[in-house]
């Protein structure tokens, strides 16, 4: 298997060039990528100690690094653009397809797509993420009627990072509860959630994966062993669908992935 390393280079946090190269390295096999990220590279000096960087990265290994950057001032961008990698630079790849289209030209002025410009939009996702920590695998059924989503799920099956994720990424208030083996055990919805069943969302598993999972944090342990796994997974599949709960399995997902299932299946609307 090959190995190419790849930069990811921005003048704000990386989090548009990573986003953007990371699904164009998606699409090719058999081929290792380490990969790097600069953010925050928005003066002369810093391209050029970037460019010394990317060359001495270019010395080093048999073959150039890729460098992906999200660069908008056009002198630090070309700077960059000087090192020896395969620069592959996204304004410079649509920004002037843009200003054709549009008739107008870009401002290059650095963006807010990743600064707080927008206290009130700022805000809100932090009371989302504030809310979904203070509902974290049930253990507060404060202001939970103000909740846009609940998700529900045996333990380990991916509620609270999925939970953080539609916060942070989409201002819901999220919250979570985890099905312990005495809710499995009845029949009926478990009472601190009951009243909400209308936002009630559930998370399933396959059941080796849960045991992956719970070995590495309870090794050897009921909690983890197979045939506990399988019983709980069937009994919270069966609880779901007796009570024409919605669910997806997490098996295969992404938390990407998931949150934007779960935005689609509950009709949810991003707040920001």
């Amino acid at each position: 298997m090959s190995r190419r390393r790849a930069f990811f280079i921005s003048d704000r946090t990386g989090l548009t060039s990573e986003s953007m190269g990371e699904a164009l390295l998606d699409q090719f096999e058999g081929v290792q990528f380490k990969r790097v990220t600069y953010p925050f590279v928005d003066t002369v000096e810093k391209a050029h100690a970037m460019v010394q960087i990317i060359n001495n990265s270019a010395e080093q290994e048999v073959q150039r690094p890729l460098v992906f950057t999200s660069i908008i001032d056009p002198d630090i961008r070309k700077i960059v653009q000087s090192s020896v990698g395969l620069n592959l630079s996204f304004f410079d790849a649509f920004l002037h397809l843009l200003e054709k289209e549009l008739g107008v030209k870009a401002r290059n002025s650095i963006g807010k797509l990743h600064s707080i410009t927008d206290t009130d939009r700022y805000d809100a996702r932090m009371e989302a993420v504030n809310f979904s920590l203070n509902h974290d695998d049930g253990i507060s059924a404060k202001d939970l009627e103000t909740a846009d989503v609940i998700l529900m799920g045996v333990s380990r099956s991916g509620k609270t990072p999925t939970c953080l994720y539609l916060a942070l990424q989409y201002g819901i208030r999220a919250a979570n509860y985890p099905l312990t083996p005495d809710d499995l055990e009845t029949t009926d919805l478990p009472r601190m959630v009951k009243p909400f069943k209308n936002k009630l969302f559930g998370l399933t598993i396959q059941p080796e994966r849960l045991q992956e999972i719970r070995q590495e944090r309870r090794p050897d342990s009921k909690y983890s062993n197979i045939n506990t796994c399988k019983s709980e997974v069937n009994d919270a599949q069966a609880m779901f669908r007796r009570h024409n709960i919605a669910y997806t399995n997490t098996t295969h997902k992404s938390v990407e992935e998931l949150a934007v299932s779960i935005m689609q299946a509950c009709n949810l609307k991003r707040r920001f």
